[in-house]
């Protein structure tokens, strides 16, 4: 089972990519229509959001998987093995409870927009559970991630995350 959800989080991170790439082009694509042609177009700012909001969410269980979230490892780093891990198991458990709120509360929001039939205020007036179905799905997968994390800092299959830096050499990049 975690090895199914490993590839599903990678090919949603992929997804996401390829999303925000997308986005970079939608936006490109906007600003030459606006500026150089005077010719704006009507759906390249709300379709860049609608990517940007999924393409977020998509992305987080991979960058967990990973260990690429944002971390300060100032304390971290010299914390002995049996520390460590309950300092990761720890700050798994806190994304996982997170998580789980978030889907809680935007399975309830989602619930409601769709039985108020809710819109976005644009010229597109696409229904708004379109987007903030983003929210539930996303962290439904990265609660799920979450859980494994932690199954395998307990059975000791999740390594530290390289913490010697040569600060040398990223000051000179």
């Amino acid at each position: 089972m975690a090895k199914f959800f490993d590839r599903l989080s990678d090919h949603l991170g992929v997804l996401a990519a390829w999303m925000f790439f997308a986005v970079g082009g939608m936006i490109g694509y906007e600003v030459i229509g606006r500026y150089v042609f005077n010719a704006p177009t009507i759906w390249a700012e709300e379709m860049s959001r609608f990517f940007q909001l999924w393409a977020t969410y998509l992305a987080a269980a991979t960058l967990l998987r990973h260990q690429e979230l944002i971390r300060i490892t100032v304390l971290t780093a010299r914390l002995g093995p049996r520390a460590w891990r309950v300092s990761e198991i720890f700050s798994l458990g806190v994304i996982a409870v997170f998580s789980a709120g978030a889907v809680w509360y935007g399975i309830l929001i989602l619930l409601e927009t769709i039985r108020l039939h809710r819109t976005t205020a644009t010229l597109f007036d696409v229904p708004q559970w379109t987007t903030e179905l983003a929210v539930p799905f996303g962290f439904s997968i990265l609660l799920i991630q979450c859980l494994i994390e932690i199954s395998r800092v307990v059975g000791g299959h999740r390594l530290r995350p390289d913490t010697n830096f040569d600060h040398e050499r990223d000051i000179r990049a």
